[in-house]
């Protein structure tokens, strides 16, 4: 294999990371990744679990001096979100990631880059290579499955764990300290629909919204991208024609903000004009709402093969309503820290099959009752069509701990390295930290990571720079604690 990262400083991080986005590692896809955590840990002569779930824990004792003090866990998860627009030619259950270097920045080539959480690993492998880092006795703990639920979280035995300080590496702006996140639980609505025979003669169409930005459904929710699915419902309820609906599809990930949604519809052959008019003039809507979030929204109508079958005329009405109604994007903000998300929903996942049209939602909150509103909110909207409600994988919310002794280490760690102080903040997005301090009650956490950009859509990338420079940080936070 030819290096793109050995020239990169510093070196067994990137050797690391390289060595790891060479292994296909999408949620619930980590036998391989984890078969190479344990691997590794065992090769080095280091006591390594890989428990049922497939996580991993690593101990490295510590270092000369440093035997008294608390024990560190550092923790991120292996998996990885994949995502690629249509056109791209990836396949993530056998592909590697194919990296890039563009200035100061590692990009993938028309995929997910994988540094969420890849750069937690590959830090934790370089620990525990290296022979010349002072650091406390630690365990290296890495999860599986935590972009599409957090189920290796849940299922680890916490009394595995040790340490009394975690480290969670899985944040992506350099210079914060994060001390508190949301909760959440993915929401799917099912709603039963029937399929009869189209009629004739109508044409088919179809109709596809791409070229957004989509995002992280926690942490770029504040940005208000245009959601594809939900600009789809505004469409399809727009239309003043007449027309059935053969299927919807929209969005891969309840975590990303969907960036493409389409449907196939027929209308009738004396309509098609005044069809294709209205289409013309609701993208024109369209891009100017989002021209400053979203300007590269396109809607494109094409021809398409007469399907065999349609949705039925209660059906179609359900769906559509279905899209628009269903609460999506910003849904409070906190009153208490500024320009802090403090309750949201993400329309991430349409899917229509040969008995229903699913709807999956991540909804988070860093308030339990107002998560729990949202998801009765959808439920009183799917009951109301005859369909049901599953909530999946609900994880708690970190409560902030405050003048915790790890806050007061890291500050100060940082503050000697920088001459300046971090920035203490909480989060709109779900980390693990609290089902992590649920399972061990002993142990305080912060979170914290280098800069990462446009995470879970093909455009993310990694600084480089800044990778060193909140690696300098977690050796420096290890050395000082003495």
């Amino acid at each position: 294999m030819n290096s793109v990262l050995k020239d990169l400083q510093p070196s067994l991080v990137f050797k690391y990371f390289e060595e790891i986005s060479q292994i296909p590692r999408g949620s619930k896809n980590e036998k391989a990744i984890s078969d190479y955590l344990r691997n590794f840990g065992e090769s080095l002569g280091l006591e390594t679990i890989q428990d049922e779930s497939l996580n991993i824990i690593i101990r490295k004792p510590a270092t000369p001096g440093y035997e008294n003090a608390p024990g560190v866990v550092l923790q991120g998860h292996m998996d990885m979100v994949c995502e690629k627009n249509k056109s791209t030619n990836h396949d993530f259950m056998k592909d590697p990631i194919k990296l890039r270097i563009d200035g100061d920045y590692i990009y993938a080539t028309d995929t997910t880059l994988g540094a969420d959480n890849g750069i937690a690993v590959a830090m934790g492998l370089a620990i525990l290579a290296s022979n010349d880092i002072a650091h406390p006795a630690l365990e290296v703990l890495v999860t599986v499955d935590e972009e599409a639920g957090m189920t290796g979280a849940m299922a680890l035995d916490g009394s595995l764990v040790k340490g009394k300080y975690i480290l969670n590496l899985d944040s992506e702006e350099e210079g914060y300290l994060l001390v508190s996140c949301a909760g959440g639980v993915t929401a799917l609505s099912t709603l039963p629909v029937k399929f009869v025979k189209p009629e004739t003669p109508r044409k088919a169409y179809l109709l596809e919204i791409k070229g957004l930005l989509g995002g992280h459904s926690g942490m770029d929710i504040i940005k208000q991208r245009g959601n594809a699915n939900k600009l789809l419902g505004r469409l399809l309820n727009s239309l003043h024609v007449d027309f059935d609906i053969a299927k919807v599809e929209g969005g891969s990930k309840n975590n990303a903000i969907p960036r493409e949604a389409d449907c196939v519809i027929m209308v009738n052959n004396d309509q098609i004009d005044e069809f294709l008019t209205h289409v013309k003039d609701i993208t024109n809507t369209f891009k100017h709402e989002l021209s400053t979030s979203d300007p590269g929204l396109e809607i494109v109508c094409s021809e398409t093969n007469t399907p065999e079958s349609i949705l039925d005329s209660t059906s179609k009405n359900r769906v559509i309503k279905m899209l628009n109604l269903i609460p999506n994007a910003i849904q409070t903000m906190s009153m208490d820290i500024e320009n802090l998300v403090e309750s949201s929903t993400n329309l991430g996942v349409v899917r229509t099959t040969d008995s229903s049209v699913t709807f999956e939602c991540a909804v988070r909150s860093s308030v339990k009752s107002l998560k729990e509103d949202i998801t009765n909110r959808m439920d009183l909207l799917i009951s109301e069509f005859g369909g049901s409600l599953q909530l999946i994988s609900d994880y708690p919310a970190w409560e902030y701990t405050k003048g915790s002794q790890l806050e007061k280490i890291c500050v100060e760690a940082f503050k000697n390295l920088t001459g300046k102080d971090p920035i203490i903040m909480a989060l709109h997005a779900g980390l693990e930290c609290g089902l992590l301090l649920d399972k061990i009650p002993h142990a305080e956490a912060i979170s914290f990571g280098p800069n990462m950009y446009d995470v879970h859509t093909p455009n993310e990338h990694l600084s480089i720079s800044s990778t060193e420079n909140t690696w300098n940080y977690l050796v420096a936070i290890l050395k000082s604690m003495k």
